[in-house]
């Protein structure tokens, strides 16, 4: 494994305010707080996710660099209209022409973390329908070369990729890190053994709630909670990769009533990695644990 300090593991995202699936009252306290600052206490790195649908305000992100620890760091997931054209459109009402306008703007977006050294990696994250074809390569090959300053993974989530050798040599050309992701898997998914193709691992764990992947909402389809035996799993795969990697990231998207930090919890314990105690609800009924095909209960992590 690289060493403790180079092992970042964090939740993709830390502001769930709304909805059944909030973070108030199972993460954070009840009451006004910085959640930010509160998160940054218990975990050394977080995706900005907010930044997909549109560059945030530099003021905001130095606002965030300054106030978390020294030591911690951001990964920024790249903005929508580089990725989705086609959710870009249906958002905006305009076809996702990249100028580089849009490229300084969201550089812009990222200076404050920079200046901070607070940027751990930017994340181009496709969609599934992205397929492996010239032009998804051309895509994939701009988008690696106009933010290749930065530590670049990339999440491809459609077979295709994996069934073709000639991705891997692409990335590693490119010191790009493939996003290694858990998920429910459908025929047209990518493989579960993708290799590692920079010198940076990036884990993204989304849950294995298949039942409501597709009819789900942003909310329900991350309905799911790793047991510990299901951890276990994940920690030998981070273990793995990270005997062969300088830095490693991890991220947990399973962010329904905040399942994400619990089970960043469980990681770092499976990894034997230092880890603050969170006091979070745990009561969480039968009904809302199951989550898999067969309606068989999660095993609680606490």
């Amino acid at each position: 494994m690289p060493s403790e300090a180079s092992i970042y593991i964090g939740t993709s995202g830390w502001s769930y305010p709304k909805g059944e699936g909030t973070w108030k009252g199972y993460f954070y306290p009840a009451g006004k707080i910085n959640e930010l600052e509160y998160y940054s206490q218990f975990f050394n790195t977080v995706e900005i996710n907010s930044s997909f649908y549109r560059p945030p305000n530099p003021a905001y992100v130095d606002n965030w660099a300054r106030h978390t620890p020294k030591g911690f760091l951001f990964a920024v997931k790249l903005w929508q209209k580089f990725t989705h054209p086609k959710m870009y459109k249906e958002a905006y009402g305009e076809d996702a022409v990249i100028s580089q306008r849009d490229v300084d703007l969201f550089d812009r977006s990222l200076e404050p973390l920079v200046k901070y050294e607070k940027l751990g990696a930017l994340l181009a994250q496709f969609p599934p329908s992205f397929k492996n074809d010239d032009y998804a390569r051309q895509v994939l090959g701009a988008v690696a070369k106009t933010f290749g300053q930065y530590p670049l993974a990339v999440e491809l989530r459609h077979r295709s990729w994996s069934d073709d050798a000639g991705t891997a040599r692409l990335l590693r050309e490119n010191n790009v890190a493939w996003v290694q992701i858990d998920e429910p898997k459908f025929q047209s998914s990518v493989a579960a053994d993708i290799p590692l193709t920079a010198d940076t691992a990036y884990f993204r764990f989304h849950g294995r709630n298949a039942k409501d992947w597709w009819t789900g909402n942003s909310e329900t389809r991350y309905r799911y909670l790793y047991s510990l035996e299901e951890i276990a799993g994940l920690a030998e795969r981070v273990k793995a990769a990270g005997e062969k990697v300088k830095m490693l990231f991890a991220f947990f998207n399973n962010h329904w009533q905040a399942y994400a930090p619990r089970n960043v919890v469980d990681l770092k314990k499976a990894l034997q990695l230092p880890f603050q105690e969170i006091s979070m609800n745990l009561e969480l009924s039968e009904d809302k644990r199951k989550v898999d095909e067969k309606g068989s209960a999660a095993k609680s992590a606490g």
